[in-house]
């Protein structure tokens, strides 16, 4: 169930499914780099101005699904405009800022971005621009991205699978009648 917090700034209704903490995990693959499975926490955040808050770290996951390494950071912010179009402006630990501009999806929880604006540090590696496709699917959140460089033409490199982390606290606020010793609530 998707709730509307009282003190979301009204614009960002459209986007509210994207609220909240999410775990899962996903495929890399680029060519020149290593193939990998990695894992990744998303959080979306807000503190009631017109713009939701974007942080993402991912890291190479071993056979046994044990991080072994980062692999990606980013940043940024979201809005959402009346007409449902939707802007992100991002940063990623590799030294690239993105400005990406997109749409959600008429009558469900989806959001096609695409780059529309691309700077680089010196240290970058090479990047051109890229999509992405996010959804909210039976209550998960799934993204797939594609990237392009000056010798790679865009393609699907990453993409996850993830679920919403629900904080404990948030389920005890709504037990409050529990009896003090927890057996006669099983009574």
């Amino acid at each position: 169930m998707i709730e509307i917090p009282s003190d979301l700034h009204p614009d960002l209704v459209p986007l509210v499914f994207l609220l909240g903490n999410w775990e899962g995990a996903g495929v890399f693959d680029f060519p020149g780099d290593e193939k990998a499975n990695f894992g990744q926490e998303v959080t979306f955040t807000h503190d009631g101005r017109d713009f939701l808050e974007y942080v993402s770290h991912t890291w190479v996951l071993d056979s046994e699904g044990k991080k072994v390494r980062p692999l990606e950071s980013e940043s940024g912010y979201w809005r959402v405009d009346k007409n449902r179009k939707v802007e992100v402006v991002m940063i990623r630990d590799q030294g690239v800022v993105e400005v990406w501009y997109g749409e959600l999806a008429d009558q469900k929880p989806q959001i096609d971005l695409v780059t529309d604006a691309v700077a680089r540090t010196a240290a970058s590696g090479p990047y051109t621009g890229g999509k992405r496709l996010y959804g909210y699917v039976k209550s998960d959140l799934m993204w797939v991205g594609e990237k392009a460089t000056p010798d790679v033409e865009l393609r699907p490199y990453m993409s996850a699978h993830l679920k919403k982390v629900v904080d404990p606290s948030e389920w005890a606020k709504d037990l409050k009648d529990l009896p003090d010793d927890g057996i006669a609530f099983f009574k």
